[in-house]
């Protein structure tokens, strides 16, 4: 029963990843369009921010597993 529960919490987690990535690209387009000769800076900018996103979120995929 314990198993399933962290997988239920993984599924969360997904969750909040996805609209933390959904958020860094609406937002870095947006800055763009305002001001399209920044786009070096704000694109190195969003990819960072996309890869924190997804660091966290498989880290939270391997303490799910882990820790059951």
């Amino acid at each position: 029963m314990e198993g399933s529960l962290n997988v239920i919490g993984y599924g969360i987690s997904v969750i909040g990843a996805g609209i933390g990535v959904g958020i860094v690209f609406g937002l870095g387009m947006q800055a763009i369009a305002r001001q399209p000769e920044a786009r070096g800076p704000l694109q190195t900018n969003i990819y960072i921010g996309f890869a924190l996103i997804e660091a966290l979120a498989l880290l939270g995929f391997v303490l799910a597993f882990a820790l059951g």
